[in-house]
């Protein structure tokens, strides 16, 4: 605690402030503190488990552990990756370089992506918004270098500074390529030129968070009209063979709609360079250690981060990622405690039954509306700790000693690819985790109506056996709170209890939701920070969750006996202390749906008025909303 700065002006700085003072950012990282210091203390135990593991040291029966571990030993083959530098990525590069039409590509494209070519657009298979008991095919446009398409605004000087850190990188990772400098030079100029187009079509971060407007199932022959002269039906034939889907649904519609503005026979040199670059940008972590060091600096400098992981830690991370779910049942079986997960499941099932009792106390619904959303709480799933199998996608990533680093790497993104490819036709897979067990973190996801929250977030300050009733609510149980919450946030209020994208409101029940969620954008709209400035439309599903999982447990805290709210709002504090770079502050302004840790500690209290009886907060304090300016959805 900062007894210097009062609660009743600041709760965050109060709570952290002493913290916040001495704590050190590690230097390979853009944040400490709250969900990244668990994670640190994660990766920790398990960079130690995988070392042993590859020392023969260890040993574990999880399926496709042994996998990751072999990729992991690659990874850490500093020798080989240095003796073969560029040389396997020069094969693909020279067959980018060899394509002189349109025709060239349409000829290529399929093979190109398998081998890891950047392709001017994304393709992949997910649940159907309409039938979430269905996969669908999406289409959608290619990223932009920079994070957001408002940099590239007209006197928003952020971008071009972000550019040029950019071109510092490309100069430096295209001098590994046989290119003379003046072809180095061309390349980069080209991809500049390129990405300047796709930044005019392409959405931003502000309207890919209205997530149900990705939902434009489009038929092909309109798909290809629009995407001509890219054959798009050779390229989906070319990987669902007789399944081709006649329907494809399109993400960002003026990118495919508009697909000619950025991808053309005029602009096809420009595409061949940024593919170039763009390709060795994204292989280049897999050869060198110098290579893969260059690859990284953009995004180093954008997160303020001052050097790159140690090579063990960087070989534990991508054999972590690739494998997640191997590696996350190890973790969870290694790790989680059975008595953890029954205290922790019995009070999700809690907060369910009084999320029950907050809607049918709700003023703005209606009975029918009501019903439906009780509906919906009642069905949904709940995944806690980790699952009972490693996925199947694990399973078939299978590794052979002789092979690479790069080989290996590609070998799995290879097998990723078709692997979702060919679960078009199959019935969606509810079992399925959407984070692994050793992921700090939680989700909930319309699409299956259920909620995730892996292993290792079941930790302090979010949670403990040994932690008061009122801490383990203000900690994981605010939420568990907040996740459910998404449920009924502005994107969530679109699906139904089975997943689907139907309207299950009244008119007016909502029309009055939406006027509520307006409120909730006004009332962090503008809000500072040293970084800079919330956008509160950005960032409104997540305040609605955030608001809506403090009010669920403070619900139930009027059902213990003798509730101390004072401990459950500091530990509801201390569970967003976070200390993190400038650099990373302002990029997470510019794309982040959650706000500032600091905020999010500080303003959902304020609607609440358990928070002015617990201490005594009054209209001269700082941490003070009039009653009339409190918003409380759910």
């Amino acid at each position: 605690m900062n007894d210097k700065i009062r609660i009743q002006d600041d709760l965050y700085r109060h709570v952290n402030g002493e913290w916040l003072e001495t704590a050190v950012i590690p230097d390979d990282r853009p944040t400490t503190g709250g969900f990244s210091e668990l994670d640190q203390g994660v990766e920790k135990l398990l960079m130690a488990d995988f070392a042993q593991f590859a020392k023969g040291e260890k040993k574990t029966d999880v399926p496709a552990m042994d996998d990751a571990i072999r990729l992991y030993r690659k990874a850490l083959d500093q020798k080989r990756r240095d003796e073969d530098g560029i040389k396997p990525l020069l094969p693909l590069l020279e067959k980018i370089r060899s394509l002189k039409s349109v025709a060239d590509f349409n000829a290529l494209a399929p093979e190109l992506l398998l081998e890891g070519a950047q392709m001017p657009f994304g393709c992949f298979v997910t649940e159907d918004m309409a039938d979430a008991t269905k996969h669908c095919a999406v289409i959608m446009g290619p990223s932009t270098i920079l994070p957001d398409t408002s940099l590239y605004a007209e006197g928003n000087p952020s971008g071009p500074q972000m550019l040029q850190l950019y071109s510092m990188m490309a100069k430096a990772i295209l001098g590994f390529t046989p290119l003379s400098e003046e072809e180095q030079a061309k390349v980069l100029q080209d991809t500049l030129a390129f990405d300047a187009l796709i930044a005019k079509k392409v959405k931003s971060q502000l309207e890919w968070a209205d997530y149900a407007k990705n939902h434009n199932p489009t038929p092909v022959e309109e798909v290809a009209k629009s995407m001509a002269p890219f054959d798009v039906k050779g390229f989906l034939n070319a990987f669902f063979k007789e399944n081709a889907p006649e329907i494809l649904v399109v993400y960002d519609p003026k990118a495919i709609k508009e697909f000619n503005g950025y991808f053309s026979e005029e602009t096809f040199p420009l595409f061949v360079s940024w593919c170039y670059l763009n390709t060795l940008l994204s292989q280049s972590k897999y050869l060198s250690l110098a290579m893969a060091s260059t690859s990284g600096m953009f995004r180093r400098a954008l997160m303020g981060v001052a050097k790159e992981p140690e090579l063990e830690k960087q070989a534990y991370q991508t054999a972590s990622n690739f494998y997640d779910q191997a590696v996350g049942v190890y973790y969870g079986r290694e790790y989680f405690g059975e008595e953890a997960k029954k205290d922790v499941v019995s009070l999700v099932h809690k907060i369910i039954d009084t999320y029950k009792i907050r809607v049918k106390k709700n003023a703005f619904l209606n009975e029918k509306t009501k019903e439906k959303a009780i509906l919906k709480l009642s069905t949904i799933v709940v995944k806690m700790g980790y699952p009972d199998a490693v996925a199947q996608r694990c399973l078939k990533m299978k590794l052979t000693e002789e092979e690479s680093y790069f080989e290996s790497a590609q070998r799995i993104m290879g097998i990723l690819f078709n692997e979702n490819v060919s679960k078009l036709n199959k019935p969606v897979d509810r079992s399925e985790w959407a984070m692994p067990g050793h992921m700090v973190n939680a989700c909930y996801n319309p699409s299956a109506n259920d909620i995730t929250f892996p292993a290792a977030i079941l930790q302090k300050p979010f949670y403990s056996i040994h932690q008061s009733i009122e801490e383990n609510l203000g900690g994981i149980g605010a939420v568990i709170g907040h996740e459910i919450s998404h449920a009924f946030d502005n994107n969530g209020a679109q699906f139904d209890e089975k997943g689907n994208l139907n309207n299950w409101w009244t008119p007016e029940d909502y029309a009055a939701f939406q006027e509520l969620t307006e409120k909730m954008v006004e009332q962090w709209d503008g809000l500072e920070i040293d970084a800079g400035k919330v956008n509160g439309r950005l960032v409104v599903s997540e305040n609605i969750a955030d608001n809506g999982g403090v009010a669920v447990t403070l619900e139930i805290m009027h059902t213990l006996d003798h509730p101390d709210f004072q401990k459950y709002f500091i530990n509801w504090a201390k569970v967003w202390c976070q200390k993190a770079k400038e650099e990373y502050k302002k990029l997470l302004l510019v794309r982040d749906v959650h706000s500032p840790a600091e905020l999010r500690a500080n303003i959902p209290p304020r609607n609440f008025p358990e928070w002015y009886e617990a201490f005594g907060v009054t209209a001269s304090d700082k941490m003070y909303i009039p009653e009339e300016k409190r918003i409380t959805i759910w």
